[in-house]
């Protein structure tokens, strides 16, 4: 068999070929290290709709059919705000100081393309370099390694960091006497035989996620959880969830998204154990939408949105950003949420802080973006840069 033929098989049964390091079985426990969530919400969040600022007056000025079935129904945060009912999972993380919304974030980009704004926010460029993503070069800084829960490599884990992919597959699996052969076939190929036990292990890690035809968030975060957590694991993880380009019929749509999106970090948590308090969780989007709502019941393509920060290695329990306001005169270009700070600002805080990347490096992660001068985490480890 030769080994086109063998990738063929092995990714019919085992859903994985590009996870180096990450199965091998370890002799001892590796001490803790501080680990990175990056969650893309692919479509345009409304923000207004998640994080909903119910002190100000022109929010019901603005989208009153959008707002008023809410405002009465709304989780507390400070400020004024408000969380959006469906995220009830996430409501409780920021009682107990682990989510953080910031509020009127933007990327440097002001189009309203799908595909640009999700480039640049991948890149962390403008304009984007497809080669090259702001957490390949974190991680190269860091000297760590990543994985991205998708079928094909995200621009965000492009470049020089070592970064590989897993994503189920629908295929029927081969038996466990095929692999015993394969591995007795390549008993003399070191490497082939290695990647072979290093994907029977993560599939016997992940059980039965391999093999789900649409896999949910909560499945895909079940698995992102399991392989972060294991020993040897990644240092970061990137994981994506589409449905948020919300043209029409805002209210319904959105209460579905939400409900997921709550179920997935939930899921996270839980079986991240206690890696959840060495874990950040940075949950982007391309931009947000417009502020007043169109004529079918949705909202169009917009520039601000929000940032969610969540993780045990949070300091949270507050809303970061500095608000804008809803009135006419306060809206970018008369129609959107003006941005008030550059999303970069807060991830790049985020990496000094939680990774210890220092300020000379983190410029070639994200140039022009200086950190914002906040404590964010809660400083439970001091995480040393690999060698």
């Amino acid at each position: 068999m030769k080994r086109r033929g063998f990738v063929k098989l092995a990714g019919s049964g085992l859903a994985l070929w590009q996870l180096p390091a990450l199965g091998l079985a370890a002799t001892k426990a590796p001490a803790p290290r501080p680990k990175i969530v990056w969650l893309l919400l692919r479509g345009g969040l409304d923000s207004l709709h998640a994080v909903v600022p119910a002190f100000d007056a022109g929010l019901m000025q603005q989208r009153r059919s959008l707002a008023e079935p809410l405002v009465d129904k709304l989780l507390p945060l400070e400020r004024g705000f408000g969380l959006h009912p469906d995220l009830k999972f996430l409501h409780g993380l920021y009682v107990k100081r682990q989510l953080a919304p910031v509020v009127a974030v933007a990327t440097p980009y002001r189009s309203r393309s799908h595909f640009e704004g999700q480039d640049v926010l991948e890149s962390g460029l403008a304009p984007a370099d497809h080669d090259s993503g702001w957490l390949a070069r974190a991680l190269s800084a860091y000297r760590g390694e990543g994985l991205a829960i998708a079928r094909s490599l995200p621009i965000a884990l492009r470049g020089e960091a070592a970064a590989s992919t897993w994503y189920p597959d629908h295929l029927p699996g081969a038996d466990s006497d095929l692999y015993a052969r394969l591995l007795k076939l390549y008993e003399n190929d070191v490497r082939l035989h290695q990647r072979l036990q290093e994907a029977l292990e993560t599939r016997a890690k992940v059980g039965d996620l391999a093999g789900r035809r649409r896999p949910r968030l909560q499945h895909l975060a079940k698995a992102c959880a399991t392989l972060l957590a294991a020993p040897g694991g990644p240092d970061c993880a990137m994981l994506e969830m589409g449905g948020w380009d919300t043209h029409n019929n805002q209210p319904g749509r959105l209460s579905q998204q939400f409900g997921q999106l709550d179920a997935g970090l939930q899921i996270l948590c839980e079986h991240l154990g206690q890696t959840w308090q060495q874990t950040l969780v940075v949950i982007a989007t391309e931009f947000g939408r417009t502020v007043k709502n169109n004529g079918t019941r949705g909202t169009d393509h917009g520039t601000a949105s929000a940032l969610l920060l969540a993780g045990g290695a949070l300091r949270g329990g507050r809303v970061l950003g500095e608000w804008p306001g809803l009135g006419e005169k306060d809206l970018y270009e008369g129609r959107d949420l003006m941005p008030t700070s550059d999303m970069r600002a807060w991830t790049a805080a985020l990496l000094q802080q939680h990774w210890q990347i220092p300020q000379t490096q983190l410029a070639a992660v994200f140039p022009g973006a200086k950190p914002v001068g906040l404590t964010l985490t809660e400083g439970v480890l001091k995480p040393k840069v690999k060698v």
